[in-house]
């Protein structure tokens, strides 16, 4: 195994049987802020709960990908080539950098039968980058809602919004995201529906997925 080979995770739970690409949310100095902020969902965020506590496993493998996705542009021979369907960026993590949004772009370039999915809160990166580069066709983009109970606005680029509602405010909205991913798939591909509600959930007591 090459030292610059990203870590393929394999998720379960929610997200069982999808492939992701996943970064250390506890050194990302905007998750460290967004979580320390209670008005946002990240004050609850379940990766830095995982990997503070029963996935600490996790945190050396993620910082692995957090190093090399943001230090530079990875030359092409050195990216990951996938045989499956979709990938996920970021089943946990955000992105950190220009440089880690143009690897994720040349990635799904070099994997044209594979539609990857990059859920982000950072439109000032996606905006930023994406004045010099084109979206390839199998990159999808959705606008993680840090603000519950409201409902995002669709930023430029992006094709979804996920917004995050309480259980106390289920009636108030139509809810559209429960179960397992693998039995919706409607993130993951093109079609009509552009806002995503999910009913908060509590941090996770087991394991979700191998790192």
């Amino acid at each position: 195994m090459k030292p610059t080979t990203l870590k393929i995770s394999t998720m379960s739970g929610k997200l069982e049987g999808i492939k992701a690409i996943n970064t250390n949310t506890l050194t990302n100095n905007f998750c460290r802020r967004m979580h320390s902020n209670s008005n946002t969902i990240c004050s609850d965020c379940y990766s830095i709960n995982m990997l503070e506590t029963f996935r600490k496993n996790c945190a050396e493998p993620w910082q692995h990908n957090s190093d090399i996705l943001s230090a530079g542009i990875i030359e092409p021979d050195l990216l990951p080539v996938f045989y499956t369907d979709v990938v996920r960026f970021h089943g946990h993590g955000e992105l950190i950098n220009e440089h880690h949004f143009i690897n994720y772009i040349n990635i799904a370039l070099k994997n044209t039968n594979t539609f990857f999915v990059l859920w982000t809160k950072r439109k000032d990166i996606i905006n930023l980058v994406l004045k010099t580069h084109d979206l390839p066709p199998n990159l999808s983009l959705i606008y993680s809602n840090a603000i519950t109970n409201t409902i995002a606005r669709l930023p430029r680029y992006f094709d979804k919004t996920f917004n995050v509602i309480t259980h106390d405010q289920k009636d108030n909205f139509t809810v559209n995201c429960s179960g397992k991913c693998r039995d919706c798939m409607v993130c993951y591909g093109r079609n009509n529906v552009q806002t995503i509600i999910e009913v908060i959930k509590k941090p996770p007591q087991k394991e979700d997925q191998k790192p």
